[in-house]
């Protein structure tokens, strides 16, 4: 038996907020987990100390499985966000500290390496056309294989993905939310000419990516991905809203272009239907939103069934222990497809030392035993909470929509 004897939450904000959480044992090894909530993050952090971290003191650290169904079973209020990146806190950290204590990197413990490396891909956005194409450009230079591409759209003062910093794109931006204006219309013009565009200058070899983030009508985004489909993207994500999972058999209807959702997701029932009924080719809920690597597994192995990979959501709104954790998961399974990668800033880095590491286009969690990676306490209390919320979305005529 390996005995829980602490549990702490540490947050901390190194130019945004992240949640951590710490697990300690009566062997002296430790482990960390991820409970960042983009703009509930004190939520998360309440939910760990007033509820779950009582009942992990004296648990053995190695019965993750068992403590995973107590956590999420024993509740009875099962699923949400909230819920459910506590968990995956917990769930990260006992992993952590499994792998630790066997001396080995965490993916060695499940199943090892089915790759060399993940591939990745970066974010490129511009207030324009050809100002995403130079960010383009950019990555490629860098060795990326893949590239999201988000653009301004004409009209419109803000658009979601761009960002004057070009390398740490933030969207929680403010102590309140601030409003952007959107149009349908105009963005259904703008992005099949950004495409067309890319593909002329950047040539048929680089992997094209792009995010709508949930703000078409199932129309809207069939006709989206019909005008796209020339241009070949390796995926078109989070076409519409996915509460409604049948959503997507009216784009698939219409289009051959991949389609990839889920970084909302906190279950497998989220996604059942639509990896059931292959409405989806990528599924891309996160290591800390869906419930930790003990979740995750499930989907994936779902997934495979029906020849869905995964695309794991990888913004930094996730801190690094996320990132590793969900490159040890992405490379031990048979049906990885893609992972997102947001590099953090120098002072996140700082805060949270880590293994892992880029080249050539890949990502690889290292070989340190556990997820490779820590927080700096004492760093960290140098970086108090500040209060951030994502923005808002509304219509020209004022009235709410989707961000």
């Amino acid at each position: 038996m390996l005995k829980i004897t602490d549990a702490r939450v540490i947050v901390t904000c190194p130019g945004r907020n992240f949640v951590t959480l710490k697990i300690e044992t009566d062997a002296g090894v430790s482990g960390v987990g991820d409970a960042t909530l983009n703009g509930r993050e004190l939520a998360v952090a309440s939910y760990l100390s007033d509820h779950l971290i009582p009942c992990l003191l004296g648990r053995d650290a190695h019965r993750i499985e068992d403590t995973w169904q107590f956590l999420y079973r024993g509740a009875y209020w099962r699923r949400g966000p909230v819920t459910m990146a506590a968990i995956a806190a917990v769930d990260m950290a006992l992993w952590d500290i499994k792998a630790k204590a066997a001396g080995l990197p965490l993916y060695q413990l499940l199943g090892g390496a089915c790759r060399e490396g993940l591939l990745v891909y970066g974010h490129a956005n511009g207030e324009t056309t050809e100002e995403t194409l130079r960010e383009a450009q950019r990555y490629i230079e860098l060795g990326y294989r893949a590239v999201r591409l988000q653009s301004g759209v004409p009209g419109l003062k803000s658009t979601y993905g761009v960002s004057s910093d070009k390398d740490f794109y933030e969207p929680a931006d403010a102590a309140l939310p601030s409003e952007n204006v959107w149009s349908t219309e105009k963005y259904l013009r703008s992005t099949p000419q950004l495409f067309a565009a890319a593909r002329e200058k950047l040539g048929g070899d680089i992997h094209l990516l792009h995010d709508v983030h949930h703000r078409l009508t199932p129309i809207e985004a069939a006709r989206l991905a019909k005008d796209l489909e020339p241009y070949r993207l390796f995926w078109l994500e989070d076409a519409v809203p996915a509460e409604h999972q049948a959503n997507f058999r009216q784009i698939r209807a219409h289009s051959t272009t991949p389609l990839a959702v889920g970084e909302v997701f906190n279950s497998i029932w989220d996604c059942k239907q639509l990896i059931e009924e292959q409405l989806i080719d990528y599924i891309r809920a996160s290591v800390l939103h869906a419930g930790g690597i003990t979740h995750l597994r499930r989907i994936a192995n779902l997934a495979d069934l029906y020849k869905v990979r995964t695309g794991c959501h990888g913004a930094t709104d996730l801190s690094p222990v996320t990132m590793a954790a969900a490159l040890h998961f992405g490379i031990s399974i048979p049906n990885f497809g893609i992972q997102e990668y947001m590099q953090h800033t120098a002072e996140t880095l700082a805060v949270f030392p880590h293994g892992y590491h880029y080249g050539d286009g890949y990502l690889h969690p290292g070989e340190a035993p556990g997820l490779g990676v820590d927080i700096d306490e004492a760093l960290a209390a140098q970086y108090p909470y500040r209060r951030a919320y994502l923005p808002i979305n509304r219509l020209e005529d004022g009235s709410m929509h989707d961000w």
